[in-house]
């Protein structure tokens, strides 16, 4: 029997959410992208993620503050952050000192790598597609 995640991607850079949602898609899961964290709310409501994969810095909000919030929604929700910035990590330094712990992942973003990351996380066994991604 196939096991599929239900991922949550969140990327104020739509090509970046769009592309990384079909990724996933080719390894067999299901995968949703958005481009604003308050629309990443509302999905995560409709399709209860096993994994959120957003970007740390964002215009309208980061994801930090995102990933609590969907964790508070799920408790069951993994979370793996992603950034091609270095100033994510003082925002990491700041989670980490109110008990906060996060994966993340630097962009670009290597397709069999994430992946294979987020499959972890979930604790699933890798689709057949995944090695072929």
């Amino acid at each position: 029997m196939e096991q599929y995640v239900i991922v949550l991607i969140v990327d104020d850079e739509k090509i970046v959410a769009e592309s990384t949602a079909e990724i996933f898609r080719l390894a067999g899961h299901r995968a949703v992208a958005v481009t604003s964290p308050a629309r990443a709310v509302e999905v995560a409501r409709e399709i209860q993620p096993e994994i959120l994969i957003t970007d740390v810095l964002m215009p309208e909000e980061d994801g930090i503050t995102l990933a609590v919030k969907i964790q508070a929604l799920f408790p069951q929700c993994k979370v793996l952050l992603t950034s091609g910035q270095a100033e994510t990590s003082n925002l990491l330094d700041e989670a980490a000192a109110r008990g906060l712990h996060f994966d993340i992942v630097a962009k670009p973003l290597w397709p069999p790598e994430l992946v294979k990351r987020a499959e972890q996380l979930a604790g699933v066994t890798p689709n057949s597609q995944s090695a072929t991604v």
